[in-house]
């Protein structure tokens, strides 16, 4: 000790065998040596070593000696008889205590774990609870304490601890097994919920794939099929142009013959116009009027005459003439007034005069020549105008409404170019962050697939770990049980401490794998048997076994040849698989061992196949011991089938122990690299949701904008194309108005005069008559009216200078009334002349008025007949123009055909090279192949464009999918399998588990029970010698439940009936509690006792017979002692001083009871 409480200095004791007593006064530091004994055994309770706190064991100073900063405590325990499993004669377990709080322990110098000492003491019957150590006060704290806590007493000495320990390996194994298995489930769950969504998302990535597979077949068929029908529309086009131009041709001859015709009869019209005898008749009828104002004239100068004669007649009166002056005045008023009339009309008649002279030589430059042959032109040229307003009418409309169809596209176009603009702007936008975006979400994807994967490789791994270590784990206490269970039919436990005894035979080979069964089957019974150095070692185990009423099996190394046998030509020789252990213990006994091998196994062969074979070989053999795999055995002892044996062995368990180790390693090493892959994957699935769901949105906006794009720059090409062609067509349009126009210009400014010719030349007879009629008319009226206006304007001139003078006669006959007499006699005769030569003149006139009235009859029915033979050619002149009017309706008609077949093919083109270039560009065929494909099923009573209408509102429903789907689908799928699989390792390792867990409590069962009879028989003895004529005995609580069950102790002394413990006196109650330790003490022994002062209460009749108890047990055991009792000192076989100076430190003196004086 150095440092342990009051022990500064280093402090050695050395402990001989027998009973050691350690003494010295009250604070002293004698309880110290029980508290560093306890401490460095593992002692983890401050309470235990008598302290506050764990720090409270390094020495704390006194006013002479400063504090020490550790405490250390080393403990020699002499191994020479084997009791410790480890391959020292001596084990020093050290302890060391910081004041900062680390602790160290140490074997043989050698760092390790509490559990690592704690393992090592368990078998040799010092447990963790450290029942051999009393300490003061833990007396009575046997009675007091619990029953459970009486019952660890005695698994603790009857080494149930182990099992225990085995048991809550087992279930925190189990435990862990059932985290494991509660980890799969929920890693189950989780992926079988990942794996229903995601199921559904695959099944929409397949139904996706299959209506995309299928709306594309349709889409090819469809465009197939519409390239089959434009190309038949271009096909049916040409035949109808053909047949078209073919009708034109026809139009064209036809209307040729009609112009023919036409000449034809304009010339025979001509003809008949040369005989024209409307000169004559117009000539006859202006002498005819001339006359008739010649009439008129002559009627009026007679009536003037007449009433110059009529007037002359009153002259002489003065009255009369007066009035006369009166009435001629207002006859020469009205007179001026007429004339002013006749002015007007005289006018008037100059301006119609000019207009039939202009009339006039006009017809006689027209007609001076005759009537010339008819050329035709006008005809053509009315024709050709026609047929050009037509044209220019159709071309008007057609320029309207392509003006209309231009504008309405150019306003399509702009719109379309801004919106594909737009589009474009956000697509470039969308696809200058693609990179970015897809950089990560393919870094997010591969972070995530590769966090999976180390989780998944992680799990696997922790799964592998786990089961690897239940594996081994369960294949340690099932070797552990197998062997311990040989050890016990062996004996081997009541033959620990014998000199020479190496263990069983189990102990001290090695098999190879697959063939422990068959070595088990070969040695047989030996199997159990305890292997010992040599022949008196045998004895003195077999003597042993006799002594202790214990069965068992010892066999023993020899130092001489092993016995040869001969072995069957047939099967494998079985030693050459098993082996003796040269490692540990059994490295010194190896050659030994090995001939004890070459004794059991060198006639024993192993034969592949079925026991019959071997059965066969052993009967052929009678001396050789034929094995097979499984564990047939067939020789001289017998025969069996069917293993029989666990095939456990020494280094089975030694090298499942290390694996064991090694696989609890790597579980937990597994288990956190579990955590933080989970932890890492959890980040990284997030990182990859989000960058999914941008990616996902930016693929969507991306195609969305692209099929915008797409759709508009379609939409502007095909407008622009359409536009580019409308504004051809326009510019054709203009063009052709243009010169249609000019051309209409041209012929309507010749019109009138090519209509004039035309008419003159196409029917110019009944022209020309009729302008003759006219002219004839005209003049006649015109001369009609110049002869009433020559007549009425003579006759006012008359009148005018009649009055005038017959005014001025009256006037000079009423101032000269004789010259007026004179005069007027002298006018009379004069009168009358001029009425007579009037009056002849009218004569003759009217004699030429019947001969012009008859010449004009005659040349009126010449005129009749003419123009009835005009009427007649012209008559089928008109019907000859109305067939050529028809005709060039018709081939204005069928030119607008042409024409709209012309527009039409050029349609069909533009659609069937759009339609080409769109199966190219968007469904990637070719279009033959589009046309040779054939229509994809479809539902019943559903037509091509309803299902594809439909196909598309699905797709547009589904909305956007996930690619990827299927193949994380079957990744997960994969993994769900992998993860059952790993489920069904965990339940069979739980399942092993469980048995282990049964065989542990059927062997704690059994241990239990016999330690526990063994301390009760041994109690009610030992509180018979301390308390005689008393009676005690121990009680199971629950005597049905012997893995939990506690003990109740019943003691009553002699001549007491007591029912409660606590009434006992103070030494009854400390003898009580001795026996029951030494009833655990004698029924399963431990190498040492320590007991602090635990006779303090005793008198000497008492202490008399704990003295005796102490006595029988310095024989097999080491007991220490402090106390204070002389007769205990006395019975010392060694004693021990402890004293303290004043501010020191404890000190030791020894003294031997042989050396006291």
């Amino acid at each position: 000790m150095k440092g342990f409480k009051s022990f500064a200095d280093a402090t050695t004791l050395s402990l001989e065998p027998g009973v050691t007593v350690v003494v010295g006064p009250n604070g002293s530091g004698k309880s110290n040596v029980v508290d560093a004994i306890g401490w460095v055994l593992g002692a983890q309770k401050p309470s235990i070593v008598r302290s506050a706190k764990m720090d409270d064991v390094i020495f704390a100073g006194t006013s002479n000696r400063p504090a020490l900063g550790r405490a250390e405590v080393s403990l020699t325990i002499d191994n020479s008889a084997g009791l410790l499993p480890i391959d020292f004669t001596e084990v020093t377990l050290s302890r060391l205590l910081f004041r900062s709080g680390d602790s160290e322990y140490a074997i043989n110098n050698v760092p390790c774990r509490l559990l690592d000492i704690q393992e090592l003491l368990s078998d040799s019957g010092v447990g963790r609870q450290q029942h051999v150590i009393i300490s003061q006060g833990n007396i009575d704290g046997v009675l007091n304490a619990r029953p459970e806590d009486r019952r660890l007493i005695i698994e603790e000495a009857a080494g149930v601890l182990k099992y225990r320990r085995r048991k809550e390996r087992a279930e925190r194994r189990l435990t862990a097994t059932e985290a494991n298995l509660t980890r799969i489930q929920d890693l189950l769950r989780e992926v079988r919920r990942q794996l229903r969504p995601l199921e559904r998302q695959a099944d929409a990535a397949r139904r996706h794939g299959d209506l995309v597979s299928e709306l594309s077949a349709l889409k090819v068929f469809s465009a197939g099929r519409d390239l089959g029908r434009l190309r038949v529309q271009l096909e049916e086009s040409a035949r109808t142009q053909t047949d078209l131009r073919g009708q034109d041709q026809q139009l064209r001859a036809k209307l040729a013959d009609l112009d023919a015709r036409i000449l034809s009869s304009e010339a025979q019209l001509s003809a008949l116009g040369g005989r024209d005898v409307g000169d004559a008749l117009l000539r006859y009828e202006t002498l005819r009027e001339k006359a008739r104002g010649l009439l008129a004239l002559l009627a009026e100068r007679r009536r003037g005459v007449e009433r110059e004669l009529s007037s002359a007649i009153d002259a002489a009166v003065i009255a009369s003439l007066e009035s006369e002056q009166a009435q001629l005045r207002d006859e020469s008023a009205q007179a001026e007034l007429e004339a002013e009339r006749i002015l007007v009309s005289a006018g008037e008649l100059e301006e119609s005069e000019a207009a039939l002279a202009q009339e006039r030589a006009l017809f006689e430059a027209d007609w001076a020549d005759g009537i010339p042959a008819p050329t035709g032109e006008a005809a053509g040229v009315r024709g050709e105008l026609a047929a050009l307003r037509s044209a220019i009418e159709r071309t008007t409309n057609d320029q309207v409404r392509l003006v209309s169809r231009r504008d309405s596209l150019a306003e399509k176009v702009e719109r379309l170019t801004v919106e594909g603009q737009r589009a474009n702007d956000e697509r470039s936008a969308a696809e200058s962050a693609v990179e970015a975006i897809e950089q990560s979400a393919a870094a997010s994807v591969e972070e995530s697939l590769a966090k999976e994967a180390e989780l998944r490789t992680a799990e696997e791994a922790a799964t592998s770990a786990e089961t690897e270590h239940s594996a081994w784990a369960a294949r340690v206490e099932a070797l552990t049980l197998a062997l311990d269970e040989a050890r016990q039919r062996a004996g081997a436990e009541h033959l620990d401490g014998l000199t020479g005894v190496l263990g069983t035979l189990l102990d001290l080979v090695d098999v190879d794998a697959g063939w422990e069964e068959a070595f088990e089957a070969a040695v047989g019974e030996a199997l159990t048997a305890v292997v010992v150095a040599d022949i008196p070692s045998a004895r003195s185990a077999l003597d042993a076994l006799v002594q202790g009423d214990h069965r068992g099996a010892v066999l023993a190394l020899s130092s001489g040849a092993s016995p040869s046998a001969t072995l069957p030509p047939q099967g494998e020789p079985l030693r050459r698989h098993v082996r003796a252990l040269r490692s540990g213990s059994a490295a010194s006994s190896a050659d030994g061992i090995e001939r004890v091998l070459d004794t059991l196994l060198g006639s024993a062969v192993l034969v592949d196949g079925s026991w019959q074979a071997a059965l066969e070989l052993a009967s052929q053999h009678p001396g050789a011991v034929v094995v097979t795999r499984v564990g047939d055995r067939f020789g001289a002892a017998g025969w069996r089938v069917g293993a029989a044996r666990s095939g456990a062995t020494g280094a089975a368990l030694e090298e499942a122990l290390q694996r064991e180790s090694l696989s609890l390693t790597n579980r937990d090493q597994a288990r956190h690299a579990v955590d933080q892959a989970r932890s890492a994957m959890i980040a990284a699935r997030t990182d990859q949701q989000e960058s999914a769901r941008n990616r996902d949105s930016n693929d969507s906006l991306r195609r969305t904008l692209s099929e915008s794009v797409a759709r508009l720059e379609a939409d502007v090409i095909e407008a622009s194309a359409e536009l580019e062609s409308l504004n051809a067509h326009l510019g054709e349009l203009a063009e052709r108005l243009r010169r249609e126009n000019l051309r209409v210009e041209e012929l309507a400014a010749q019109l009138p005069q090519l209509e004039a010719a035309d008419l003159a030349l196409s029917s110019q007879a009944q022209v020309m008559a009729a302008a003759r009629q006219s002219l004839e008319e005209h003049s006649a009226k015109v001369g009609a009216v110049r002869t009433d206006l020559e007549v009425r304007s003579a006759g006012i001139e008359e009148r005018r200078r009649y009055v005038t003078e017959r005014l001025t006669q009256v006037d000079e006959r009423l101032s000269r009334n004789i010259e007026q007499r004179d005069a007027a006699a002298r006018r009379r005769v004069e009168l009358v002349a001029r009425a007579d030569a009037t009056d002849r003149l009218t004569q003759f006139t009217l004699g030429r008025v019947s001969v012009i009235e008859a010449n004009l009859s005659t040349l009126r029915d010449e005129r009749q007949r003419q123009s009835e033979e005009a009427r007649s050619v012209t008559s089928g002149l008109e019907g000859l123009r109305s067939q050529r009017v028809l005709s060039e309706r018709q081939l204005e008609e069928l030119r607008a055909r042409v024409q709209k077949a012309e527009i039409a093919d050029a349609e069909a083109r533009l659609r069937l090279e759009a339609a080409t270039e769109s199966l190219r560009n968007d469904l990637d065929c070719e279009p033959d192949v589009a046309m040779a494909a054939e229509c994809p099923p479809l539902p019943e009573g559903v037509a091509l464009g309803a299902r594809v209408r439909e196909l598309d509102r699905e797709l547009r429903l589904m909305g956007p999918i996930n690619p990827l789907a299927l193949q994380e689908f079957t990744e997960l799928q994969e993994r769900l399998t992998f993860l059952e699989g790993q489920l069904e390792d965990i339940r069979s390792s739980r399942r092993e588990l469980s048995k282990v867990i049964r065989a542990v409590d059927e062997e704690i069962v059994k241990v239990f029970s016999a330690a526990y009879a063994d301390v009760s028989q041994n109690f009610t003895l030992l509180f018979e010698t301390l308390f005689p004529g008393g009676e005690g005995r121990l009680r199971l609580t629950d005597p049905n439940n012997l893995l939990e069950t506690g003990i109740e102790i019943e003691a009553k002394p002699s001549g007491k009936n007591v029912r409660k413990l606590s009434l006992l006196s103070g030494g009854e109650r400390s003898l009580t509690a001795l026996a029951y330790l030494f009833a655990v003490f004698r029924s399963r022994p431990s190498p040492f006792y320590v007991m602090d002062e635990v006779e303090a209460a005793l008198d000497d009749v008492n202490l008399h017979r704990f003295l005796d108890l102490v006595a029988e047990f310095r024989q097999t055991a080491q007991l220490i002692i402090v106390s204070h009792q002389k007769r205990t000192m006395e019975a010392a076989d060694i004693l021990y001083g402890v004293t303290m100076e004043p501010g020191g430190s404890s000190k030791v003196i020894s003294e031997k009871a042989s050396s006291a004086p």
